[in-house]
């Protein structure tokens, strides 16, 4: 399941550098076509591709933001994945021209004393762009970039020779053992100014939120951004109505549907991504009923509202559901 184009404002940019960085990590540069400078993204963003395959995907800018000629991505092979990756490493030729959104942001870096940013495997991506406008803002900050080896370490180089090489650690996993992540230690002393930044994949980041939450650190100062999440399933999933506000539409959505795809086959134009909970991309006003909330994209805060609701996996807990385009 997925859209066939992106939905809103699109930029076509093309591919001018591709490179493969490390073990399964590919690197690509886009830019625009006739050199002008293209809009502003703050550290964190990411952008929606339409790839060659026609899936559309969420991919983290890892470069500056304060340089306006070029965005930066590192795209990760996923051998089992849904074929976003695999379009990437082996069906992008340089020179192409590829779809995009304007960028977007759901992992914003917040103003504080100090930061401390957590990176695994090609969730370097998004931090990475965190160093750089922290360094260029000569801001306090520290970064611990975790990996199985040397070899599969995207961005090693970049980073060694960055301004801000003395304030980063690797951890690699067939590393000393003097030398792996000691999340409890870095984050032993709780310090209100102080903000964690965490991205990765799904066992690194709970390690961290978790030992952070158990050290009492405040949810308000732990910051993550989930690459991939598993999908959720419960024994007791039924069918349930869904009320499309906008149009009227009202349809039954059976128990091994998603409400996505239920409004996508009714003919309504759903804007998909990740099609995970992930990016935020589909996020819907909830008018009237209690949605069941399965995404890793909406807050606590905003799950306990109960005001916003993720089409592409999220369900319900009443019989029905009125949902409106968001605002």
């Amino acid at each position: 399941m997925s859209a066939t184009q992106i939905v809103g404002d699109t930029l076509a940019l093309k591919v001018n550098k591709k490179e493969l960085i490390a073990d399964g990590v590919m690197y690509l540069e886009l830019v625009d076509p006739k050199g002008e400078n293209l809009p502003k993204f703050t550290a964190g963003a990411h952008i929606d591709i339409q790839l060659p395959n026609g899936l559309i995907r969420p991919y983290s800018l890892c470069g500056s933001s304060a340089d306006r000629k070029a965005y930066e991505l590192g795209v990760l092979l996923e051998t089992n994945g849904r074929g976003g990756s695999k379009s990437v490493h082996e069906e992008i030729v340089l020179g192409a021209k590829l779809r995009i959104s304007h960028p977007k942001n759901h992992f914003p870096l917040t103003a504080a004393k100090h930061s401390v940013l957590f990176a695994g495997g090609i969730g370097i991506t998004p931090i990475l762009s965190m160093a750089q406008s922290l360094s260029d803002e000569a801001a306090s900050f520290e970064m611990h970039y975790c990996s199985r080896s040397r070899s599969r370490t995207a961005f090693v180089e970049r980073i060694s020779a960055s301004p801000f090489s003395s304030k980063v650690q690797f951890h690699f996993d067939d590393g000393a053992e003097e030398q792996k992540l000691k999340a409890s230690e870095i984050l032993k002393n709780t310090d209100p100014t102080t903000h964690i930044y965490v991205c990765g994949p799904k066992g690194f980041m709970d390690h961290v939120i978790q030992t952070a939450k158990d050290l009492d650190w405040p949810e308000t100062q732990i910051h993550f951004e989930f690459f991939k999440s598993e999908p959720i399933v419960k024994d007791d999933d039924g069918s349930f109505e869904v009320e499309y506000r906008p149009t009227g539409l009202v349809l039954r959505v059976p128990a091994d549907m998603t409400v996505a795809q239920a409004l996508i086959d009714a003919g309504v134009d759903v804007p998909l991504s990740c099609e995970q909970g992930i990016c935020g991309t589909c996020v819907m006003q909830v008018v009237d009923g209690d949605p069941d909330h399965r995404d890793v994209c909406l807050s606590d805060e905003d799950k306990d509202l109960r005001k916003m609701f993720t089409p592409c996996c999220s369900r319900a807990q009443s019989p029905k559901l009125v949902l409106d385009l968001s605002q």
